[in-house]
């Protein structure tokens, strides 16, 4: 029986927000293997083969194919999981099928991360010349030059290149027509979608100038490069692609800032942005990321109610300077302060009536000078 889906792996909560991720020719979903399962703390990860390539039916893609082709396998898959929108990563040809979804079916994307990859590849020439070559003789001579295709000197990836020896040779070939076809050049400009773009600085296939000529058309795109990688960044430099795609799709420490300021007040946060030194520069964008951007905004619990929570967890720990700042954010939240009160007056019995009679002193202050100052 021929199967009709690109084999994939998926990972991560099924109530998370999607994630889909190309791979490039010649390998499989296991060129994401130091990526993926950190991007499924956050996202439901779907990682695919391509035709032919580690678990996918060869047959599912022809000579003459496109990467509209390709695009139309992975929206049958996303749709088969019962996916209507998601982002995507890609890189190579994963990212040129990422940015025909972009341009042909942006109803179906969240955002767009395009990683060593091109608006167009060198012209037909070459890859109709490998179509040839690999109908004709296989795979395993070229699988030889992988690693200088794909890696810097001395790093190589030897699943990855056993995944090359090892693909199907007609399926190959067809997705070098896919390549020999694409360019998307004159489409660029008219994406709109949130769009990064990742370079690797030493990469021969797919030279950073391919992925500058993306981020210079696509209006708002932006462009990462990362030293020390080639053709296959998220094998060579995993810690580096992950932290550029964690800012892109999570967008924690921007959605983080905005929560901090409507909890605490653009006062106080403007303080401790004005006080943030080199040496504190990553502790503040930690805070932003994970206490704000992740933990305040899981919308599990009201942020009332999370602030009955915080007070009370400062309290037991007689943190009473950040007490005053979040009884202050217990108020902006919606608690009266016969709330706050009930609050404080519960710690006695749990946390200790010393620990709760300091409370109630700062509350008291805290509550006073709101008085006072009308808010």
């Amino acid at each position: 029986m021929t199967d009709t889906l690109l084999n994939h792996r998926a990972e991560g909560s099924t109530t998370a927000p999607p994630l889909l991720l190309g791979p490039s020719l010649g390998t499989s979903y296991a060129l994401w293997n130091k990526v993926a399962p950190e991007l499924s703390v956050t996202h439901r990860v779907v990682r695919w083969d391509l035709p032919g390539h580690g678990g996918s039916a060869a047959d599912l893609i022809g000579p003459g194919a496109t990467v509209a082709d390709l695009a139309g396998l992975v929206l049958a898959l996303a749709d088969s999981l019962g996916i209507d929108r998601f982002a995507y990563a890609g890189v190579s040809l994963g990212g040129a099928v990422g940015l025909h979804l972009a341009v042909h079916h942006p109803e179906r994307l969240e955002s767009l991360a395009v990683i060593c990859s091109s608006a167009h590849f060198n012209g037909s020439k070459p890859w109709e010349e490998r179509a040839r070559t690999v109908r004709r003789e296989g795979l395993a001579a070229l699988a030889e030059t992988a690693n200088a295709r794909w890696f810097t000197p001395g790093f190589t990836v030897p699943e990855l290149v056993e995944d090359h020896r090892t693909a199907d040779p007609e399926a190959y070939a067809a997705c070098c027509d896919a390549l020999a076809a694409f360019d998307i050049r004159e489409r660029l400009s008219s994406l709109t979608l949130p769009t990064l773009l990742i370079a690797g600085r030493e990469d021969p296939a797919t030279p950073r100038a391919h992925l500058r000529e993306i981020a210079d058309a696509v209006p708002g795109a932006s462009l990462t490069e990362i030293a020390g990688a080639s053709h296959l960044a998220p094998a060579e430099r995993p810690e580096a692609v992950l932290a550029a795609l964690r800012g892109h799709f999570d967008g924690y420490a921007l959605r983080g800032m905005e929560v901090r300021r409507q909890v605490l007040g653009d006062d106080h946060v403007d303080r401790a942005q004005a006080r943030q030194t080199p040496f504190t520069a990553r502790f503040q964008d930690f805070i932003s990321r994970y206490a704000w951007g992740e933990i305040w905004t899981d919308p599990t619990l009201a942020r009332r109610e999370r602030s009955m929570i915080t007070l009370t967890a400062l309290v037991a720990h007689g943190h009473y300077d950040e007490l005053a700042m979040h009884v202050r954010a217990a108020r902006r939240n919606g608690l009266t302060p016969e709330e706050i009160g009930a609050v404080l007056l519960q710690t006695a019995v749990y946390c200790g009536v010393p620990a709760a009679n300091s409370a109630f002193a700062v509350a008291q202050r805290v509550l006073t000078e709101e008085d006072k100052s009308g808010g």
